[in-house]
């Protein structure tokens, strides 16, 4: 079995599978398969009117940072898709930076679900909860003799 990615590794797959990340400097702090931290540096092109992060730039981190746990979970190997996301946005995240950590609650089986919760730097105020189901592109097993 080989070691698991590291962050840099998790970092430069969601770099490739998602070009905006790189765009906007998105870069993972810790990954495991169980949880994920990704920050969003601060960029004055995703700020929307009132000085705060846009809502799309916020829950493409999000994004980003569920497909952390499942890289990291997967070998760096998962085609997952993402099929639903629900966010309520709480309060301003102010310019940025932001940190959003993803935590899985499902991961077993076809459907996957999992939460993020988008903070401030430097605060532990939770701004974004996201509640998010994803769907194996792929049988787990598919292809095993």
């Amino acid at each position: 079995m080989s070691a698991p990615p590291t962050p840099g590794e998790i970092e430069a797959i969601i770099h490739r599978g998602v070009p905006l990340g790189a765009a906007w400097g998105v870069r993972v702090v810790s990954a495991n398969p169980e949880e994920a931290v990704l920050e969003l540096p601060h960029n004055h092109e995703l700020l929307r009117p009132g000085n705060t992060v846009s809502g799309p730039a916020i829950m493409g981190l999000a994004d980003m940072a569920m497909w952390a746990v499942l890289l990291a979970g997967s070998q760096g190997r998962d085609e997952s898709l993402t099929a639903s996301m629900h966010v309520n946005f709480l309060r301003p995240c102010g310019p940025g930076p932001i940190y959003a950590t993803a935590r899985l609650i499902k991961g077993q089986g076809r459907s996957i679900f999992g939460e993020i919760l988008v903070r401030p730097s430097g605060s532990e105020d939770v701004a974004v909860h996201v509640t998010t189901g994803w769907v194996r592109s792929h049988r787990p097993d598919a292809g095993a003799a």
